[in-house]
């Protein structure tokens, strides 16, 4: 008997094998995100989530359920409602009014309408694997949980901050039954998540204080594209247009809200307006703004300008504009948040001025690698002086820069953490974890570099200018 097959023809085993093949072959994990904010949005954390989503459409079934953007620079076009698709990431947008952030009454009626607009959206959605609940608006876990008995699916909680915490701090709520039952609510629904990712190990902290299981807690840190944001090393048209020949370009770029507490660095240059040396740059937008306006034009300041946000595209230009960057951290809520603008300035190679107390996770990455100067916050006289002290050490400004420059390639690149928070998701569904769409090889090391001099510092950070051994470890409200 002939037991050949025709050509182009396939025996029985074969396609036996071929079946047994495509079908052991895993689904992909499909995974819900639930932020107002996601692109075009330039807000802090609509842009880490689309870096994140898009890093992870590679392995997972990603869909984001998306609002109103507040911030489009760029006027990318982008669809308003219904369902879009970029960079393998399904978006479902939904409709909430556009008010003013300035009003705090406009603020809530945005938060509020978007979740109403996503709370009827995501019954009408495909049932989810995993739903990863962020904080824009600060009451999404309870949609999170809702949505986790609704599907019978896994929640993650994602915290770029910890509220109502935040916003009692700093004024923003009253203290009192309300907050108290808030805080209740938003706490059960971390103690019975399947995981809750935070940002800082200080925000861990918090969470163990709270009764959350410590097993159920991940902290990933947010990150920058060190590809993307490189040292700036030419010719930097936003210093030239905006500084001229200043010696010394300090820097504020983010949100201008309530917790930078930048009027101090309206006093600190009116102490330093004697330093023609010495030029301020505060770029971005927020409910301060306007304020700190009137307060540098009644000081008859003409050593700080105000910039809008920068697009996308010119992060580098403008982070590298500047000699030294203000990275504000107000004591009220420290342990809350951590500044998402600190990765963007270590991948810059420009030193941090980290205003923040000294016990703080970012007090502490500035001073354990040497990257920055940090201050106390609340303080402009030691402001003042800690950059007058940074405009008289142009050398020792330039190694912090390059330690910070090297810590973000290896502990902070896009790469590297949004892979992590891939192998959270496939241990949750089972599937195998896969390697970050944007993973490339990463160059240098985070060692030590000692100082050009001997000089001291003065008082309020003596330590920052000496060598310190780098160690293996290592939103917005406002």
């Amino acid at each position: 008997m002939n037991h050949s097959t025709a050509p182009g023809s396939r025996s029985a085993t074969e396609h036996s094998g071929a079946l047994h093949s495509t079908r052991a072959q895993p689904r992909r994990p499909r995974v819900l995100f639930l932020n107002r904010s996601y692109w075009p949005d330039v807000e802090a954390t609509g842009q880490l989530l689309t870096e994140l989503c898009e890093d992870l459409a590679g392995s997972i079934d990603v869909t984001v359920l998306a609002g109103q953007p507040n911030q489009n620079p760029e006027q990318q076009h982008y669809r308003p409602a219904g369902l879009d698709h970029r960079n393998g990431v399904t978006i479902r947008r939904v409709w909430n009014t556009r008010f003013s952030k300035r009003s705090f009454i406009g603020k809530a009626v945005n938060l509020l309408t978007y979740s109403v607009s996503a709370w009827a959206a995501a019954l009408r959605l495909p049932r989810p694997d995993i739903i990863v609940a962020e904080t824009d608006p600060p009451w999404l876990c309870l949609l999170g949980a809702f949505l986790r008995h609704w599907f019978g699916c896994a929640l993650v909680v994602y915290l770029q901050d910890v509220y109502p915490d935040v916003a009692v701090a700093v004024g923003a709520l009253r203290p009192g039954r309300s907050t108290i039952l808030l805080r209740r609510l938003f706490f059960n629904v971390h103690r019975r998540a399947d995981r809750v990712v935070v940002i800082s190990d200080e925000m861990r902290q918090l969470l163990i204080d709270a009764g959350v299981a410590v097993d159920r807690i991940v902290t990933i840190p947010n990150w920058v594209d060190t590809r993307r944001v490189q040292p700036w090393t030419g010719a930097n048209r936003i210093r030239e247009e905006h500084a001229g020949d200043a010696r010394l370009v300090v820097m504020y770029s983010g949100n201008v809200g309530l917790c930078q507490r930048l009027e101090d660095v309206i006093e600190a240059a009116a102490r330093l307006a004697d330093r023609d040396d010495i030029r301020f740059l505060i770029v971005g937008e927020g409910v301060k703004k306007s304020e700190l306006l009137r307060q540098a034009s009644q000081g008859g300041l003409k050593n700080i300008v105000f910039l809008p946000y920068q697009p996308k595209h010119r992060l580098a230009e403008s982070l590298g504009a500047a000699d030294v960057q203000i990275v504000p951290l107000d004591e009220r809520v420290t342990g809350f948040l951590m500044p998402s603008k600190l990765y963007g300035v270590l991948a810059s190679a420009r030193p941090l001025l980290a205003v923040a107390p000294a016990s703080s996770d970012l007090a502490q990455i500035a001073q354990r690698y040497n990257c920055g100067v940090v201050v106390p916050p609340a303080n402009p006289a030691a402001l003042a002086e800690a950059i007058a002290w940074c405009a008289d050490h142009r050398a020792e400004l330039i190694e912090m820069g390059s330690r910070g420059r090297a810590l973000a390639v290896e502990q902070y690149d896009r790469a590297l953490v949004t892979r992590r928070f891939g192998e959270l998701i496939a241990a949750l569904s089972g599937a195998p974890p896969a390697a970050s769409s944007s993973d490339l090889p990463l160059e240098s090391s985070c060692g030590n570099t000692s100082t050009a001099n001997g000089d001291s510092v003065p008082g309020a950070f003596a330590s920052q200018a000496n060598g310190v051994h780098a160690e293996e470890t290592v939103h917005e409200l406002c």
